[in-house]
């Protein structure tokens, strides 16, 4: 019995902990700027902080930036994801060594990518432009994107397709019919990711994008001006940042969970 409640005990511990910072924010986003380094947790309930960086620092247009980037670079993405992860999958397409190579195009730093990409938006004149994010985005995500769903597809079951193709269906029409539908969990898993990933990225958001183009995370770092870090308006640019995030992980949460522990369950 004791050893149960000091089992509860360290883990409500571990949930306040992490829960914490994510309180604080949400107070320092609720209270006055004059007030945001108080240690009272609400000395004064306000709207000000919201108000004005929506008024002031044209947030709206910064978080459609975001919205439209994330949800396009998704949508781009997944088609040749899926795809090429199949092939990796069934018909180990390259072998071995083209799993290596894709996986390794993750271990590149941004910091040695993000000037080539530059480079290659500005000779196609799409600097500064939503589209050229979404295409730079997309690319990065795709090994990604890509060597997660190969872990799905190698989890379904290779009978299910020889049965759809002994009916009459041609490889692709098992792929379409039966392979995709069995895999909707792990697409939209790949697909969240995907997204959250694209949402918060900094880096190329800042070098390729403009001051009409600018991400999320482009607009928060901008808050911190000669005068200071605009501490409560950074800390509602959080919270509203976070909200896509929390309402895509809510309404697909059943296909997380599942998506995630597919691949790994043979």
């Amino acid at each position: 019995m004791s050893r149960k409640i000091g089992l509860h005990l360290g883990l409500i511990l571990a949930c306040l902990t992490i829960l914490l910072p994510v309180f604080w924010v949400v107070r320092t986003s609720l209270v006055p700027e004059s007030l945001a380094y108080s240690s009272e947790v609400f000395p004064q309930f306000t709207w000000e902080n919201f108000r004005s960086l929506i008024e002031n620092n044209d947030f709206l247009r910064h978080y459609a930036n975001s919205l439209i980037v994330a949800t396009g670079s998704v949508v781009l993405a997944m088609p040749f994801a899926a795809a090429t992860g199949y092939a990796f999958a069934r018909f180990k397409t390259g072998g071995k060594a083209a799993r290596f190579i894709m996986l390794a195009t993750q271990m590149l730093p941004a910091v040695a990518l993000v000037l080539p990409a530059f480079a290659v938006l500005r000779s196609a004149g799409l600097t500064n432009s939503l589209l050229g994010l979404t295409l730079v985005y997309a690319a990065l995500n795709l090994p990604f994107l890509t060597w997660i769903l190969m872990g799905f597809f190698d989890g379904i079951p290779v009978d299910l397709e020889w049965a759809a193709m002994t009916d009459g269906a041609t490889a692709w029409g098992a792929f379409w019919y039966v392979v995709l539908p069995i895999s909707l969990p792990g697409l939209a898993a790949s697909a969240v990711l995907g997204f959250i990933l694209s949402w918060n990225e900094f880096l190329f958001a800042l070098v390729l994008s403009g001051p009409d183009t600018a991400t999320v995370p482009v607009a928060l770092a901008a808050l911190q001006t000669s005068n200071g870090v605009q501490i409560g308006k950074v800390a509602a640019g959080i919270v509203l940042a976070v909200l896509p995030l929390m309402v895509a992980s809510h309404f697909i949460q059943r296909f997380i969970v599942k998506g995630l522990t597919f691949g790994g369950v043979k």
